[in-house]
């Protein structure tokens, strides 16, 4: 009997004890929190080089109670921060929708440090129907992208060459309040000598060395001319006596100038695809249609009569091109 008592006891304890445990937990660690919610949107397709994002995507994200909207970016890109008091294995509801999309609904699994178990990867399914085939329909090839840089470039147009002496005398022990040699020995003298190039010409490449004197008691200071520029600064300290100087520098012209690149794109099934760099002006697609060679300026508009054009800003401020055939024409 007494054994009896004595496990009934222990039985009690253990579960005061988990009870304990479990309340303590609840109180400590599935507190209310905030939790940050990430993923993309992108176009569902078995072929992954046409999974393209989807902007403007509307995600609402619910635990039963309470819920919270955001708008997918032109990357197919959300965040969103959601409030609430999060148990192991609980789930939060995800909607997402878009005209000419099918809606896409996903429960996300919140793992027990209140943060998604899981990486959010919504693939929408288009509701747009396949263009209807044509009888005869156009072909369009040779396909280059034309745009203009704007370029800052420099041409050789002369140089520049000159001397100057720093006067000073040797063996002059050095007094307080006076330019000293780098030991603090000597007295020393500092000449300096500026060069202007000229509006819209720059030095490059300058040379200063010591060329007559005790150069070996000299120090040429580099700061005022190592960049080169249009106006440079040459000074040189001398603590023994005088020495001669000798400055060479190339002269350049610089202008911004035009130069027009070209690019091929990237085609696949009926979607064409091609990035143009920041830099990039006039961005235009020429392309053979129906054996007629044509430049189509893409514009602020986009417009192009045998495809519809999109475009969006990249990762380094490049722009992403994405063009898909209207009915009535192949590549």
């Amino acid at each position: 009997m007494r054994a009896k008592k004595i496990a009934l006891w222990v039985g009690i304890c253990a579960a005061a004890a988990t009870a304990t445990t479990v309340v303590l937990l609840r109180r400590q660690h599935w507190r209310p929190r905030t939790i940050t919610l990430q993923g993309a949107v992108i176009r569902s397709d078995d072929d992954p080089r046409k999974q393209v994002p989807v902007p403007g995507a509307v995600i609402t994200i619910s635990d039963g109670t309470s819920k919270v909207t955001t708008v997918s970016n032109v990357r197919g890109y959300f965040e969103a921060k959601f409030h609430g008091r999060f148990w192991p294995q609980d789930t939060l509801n995800l909607a997402f929708r878009r005209p000419d999309y099918e809606p896409l609904y996903q429960a996300l699994v919140v793992g027990i440090r209140g943060s998604p178990a899981e990486l959010l990867i919504a693939r929408m399914t288009s509701t747009l129907p396949p263009p209807a085939p044509v009888a005869h329909p156009q072909p369009v090839s040779d396909i280059r992208v034309r745009y203009t840089v704007n370029e800052q470039q420099e041409q050789n147009v002369g140089s520049e060459v000159r001397v100057f002496q720093v006067e000073n005398k040797g063996n002059v022990r050095c007094q307080p309040g006076e330019r000293c040699s780098p030991n603090g020995l000597w007295k020393a003298a500092e000449g300096s000598v500026s060069l202007d190039a000229g509006q819209g010409h720059v030095f490059r490449n300058v040379r200063v060395s010591c060329i007559a004197g005790p150069c070996p008691f000299t120090h040429i200071n580099e700061g005022g001319f190592k960049q080169g520029g249009q106006n440079v600064v040459v000074s040189a300290l001398d603590w023994s006596d005088t020495a001669t100087f000798l400055i060479e520098a190339e002269v350049f012209d610089r202008s911004i100038r035009s130069t027009v690149r070209e690019s091929y794109p990237v085609i696949y099934g009926r979607d064409l695809h091609f990035t143009a760099p920041p830099t990039a002006e006039g961005v235009a697609i020429e392309a053979d249609v129906n054996g007629t060679r044509t430049v189509y300026p893409l514009g602020p508009y986009l417009y192009m009569s045998w495809g519809i054009c999109n475009s969006r800003k990249g990762e380094h401020n490049d722009t992403i091109y994405e063009c898909e055939l209207k009915p009535g024409y192949h590549f």
